[in-house]
């Protein structure tokens, strides 16, 4: 080959990358269950990552603003979150369900089923939201008490975690219609929203906690209620954008009603969903009621090594989730190889992400901790959970990809076994035995979680690749 043609090869190549972020970023029409399979990924994968690379932001802000108060304040925050986790957990269930739903009937060529699907997925979200934001408003102080939490944290962080969990269904309904988006194969959509959320929240943050202006000055509560306005006004938008027409599927207000029937089909997926995530992120509940045990310090120093692994292992999420969209419409189409080769090329794509920013973190773990630390010495737990959970990145990437193929089809039941038993029968049992019988105290716990993911990844690829799984959802 000569020069000219390596040149022209390269241009064509800088040509293709160039047009695949733009299209990716602002939305493209193309159908994903024929062309190219790479370029398919990338274009749901990109806005997928940014969309919960985004996500992460709001966590990392408040958490930021928050450290400049002090470690009492981190603590309880760290807790609120915590708690926030089964909320999550909620929220994935529901959304993993509505993605499935959709992007089986858009695969098939149906438009106005996928609507209809979208719809019940919000009514069933609207109820389940009446049902946890008032207990969890009232009873806010006594979750935080029963996590562990001193009454001067109780004190604290009451006020905060009353906001933040007070409004649970806000999180619910704002996750529920991305997830509707990404399975009509509207990612650029869930990211942009997700962006106009975090410029609220990101301008709203310190004017709140030290009430700039006509602000008011609400300390510790201030993120909790930036927050708020930032992800309220987006789920509005998602609302106005459905039955608008994103472009890909639109919501006719004949479809705005309930079907008993199509409501319990959802609800029937999407309690596998909700229970798959119940014992994935409880499981995080656990190790910090594990970790409370060690004190004030090593909590808050497990909070920002947490939060911080999450500008990482978020935007891996929201990668594999393009695993999810890609299976579903490739099922629904009648494209079974096409579906299992998304997987794989997803998964080598996840580790390559996922792996080399971990890499960075493990090496400058120290560094990154600093700048949480606003003056206060390095916080010696944040960079040993920091490094241990970069580790564990390198199994997760894998794994990742292949419960949301399971989840892609409406197949709910097998990531809910591989997490029972890889977090709940090893792992929580695990840590707690490591940190209080051998002298290992948080170390343990953080050992603990690496083996957890190794039962993961082995049990999930072993599974996907006997390819039983795609039969019976093929039959079904």
């Amino acid at each position: 080959m000569t020069t000219l043609e390596k040149e022209q090869g390269q241009q064509a190549t800088e040509r293709l990358s160039w047009s695949v972020l733009k299209d990716a970023i602002a939305g493209s029409n193309v159908d994903i269950t024929g062309g190219s399979l790479r370029r398919a990924i990338l274009l749901l994968a990109i806005p997928m990552m940014l969309e919960l690379a985004l996500e992460s932001v709001f966590s990392v802000a408040d958490l930021f603003w928050v450290s400049r108060i002090g470690s009492d304040a981190v603590a309880s925050v760290g807790l609120t979150e915590s708690l926030l986790t089964l909320v999550f957990a909620v929220s994935s269930g529901l959304g993993v369900a509505a993605t499935a739903l959709v992007a089986r009937r858009m695969g098939e060529g149906n438009k106005e089923k996928a609507a209809t699907d979208a719809v019940q997925a919000i009514l069933v979200a609207l109820c389940i939201s009446v049902l946890l934001d008032v207990p969890l408003f009232v009873l806010a102080p006594k979750l935080l008490a029963l996590m562990g939490a001193t009454p001067h944290l109780v004190q604290v962080g009451q006020t905060y975690a009353r906001i933040t969990l007070g409004t649970s269904g806000v999180i619910l309904l704002l996750g529920l219609n991305n997830a509707i988006f990404r399975g009509a194969g509207d990612a650029a959509i869930a990211m942009r929203v997700l962006f106009v959320a975090n410029g609220i929240n990101l301008v709203l943050d310190p004017l709140f906690i030290y009430g700039v202006g006509p602000f008011p000055k609400l300390g510790v509560a201030g993120p909790a209620v930036a927050t708020l306005i930032g992800r309220g006004s987006v789920v509005l938008y998602q609302v106005y954008l459905m039955l608008r027409g994103s472009g890909r599927f639109q919501i006719r207000m004949h479809q705005l009603k309930l079907d008993a029937h199509e409501c319990w089909a959802y609800l029937r997926v999407s309690s596998g969903g909700m229970l798959q995530f119940f014992l994935e992120q409880g499981s995080w509940l656990a190790l910090v009621r594990i970790v409370s045990l060690f004190g004030a310090s090593a909590l808050a120093g497990y909070t920002i090594g947490f939060r911080v692994i999450g500008l990482i292992l978020l935007p891996s999420i929201g990668l594999s989730n393009a695993a999810g969209t890609l299976v579903g419409q490739n099922i629904g189409a009648g494209q079974q190889d096409r579906a299992r080769s998304s997987v794989w090329q997803t998964g080598w794509l996840n580790l390559a992400f996922l792996g080399t920013i971990s890499a960075v973190f493990i090496l400058l773990a120290k560094q990154i901790v600093l700048l949480f630390s606003d003056g206060q010495p390095l916080n010696p737990v944040a960079v040993e959970c920091l490094r241990f959970f970069c580790v564990g990145n390198f199994m997760f990437a894998f794994a990742a990809v292949f419960l949301q193929a399971f989840n892609g089809v409406g197949d709910t039941r097998t990531p809910s076994y591989i997490n029972l038993v890889a977090f709940w029968v090893i792992e929580i049992p695990l840590a707690y035995w490591l940190s209080r019988s051998t002298g290992l105290k948080v170390e343990g716990i953080f050992i603990a979680v690496l083996i957890g993911h190794a039962v993961s990844v082995l049990a999930s690829g072993f599974i996907f690749a006997r390819g039983g799984w795609m039969k019976k959802q093929l039959e079904a």
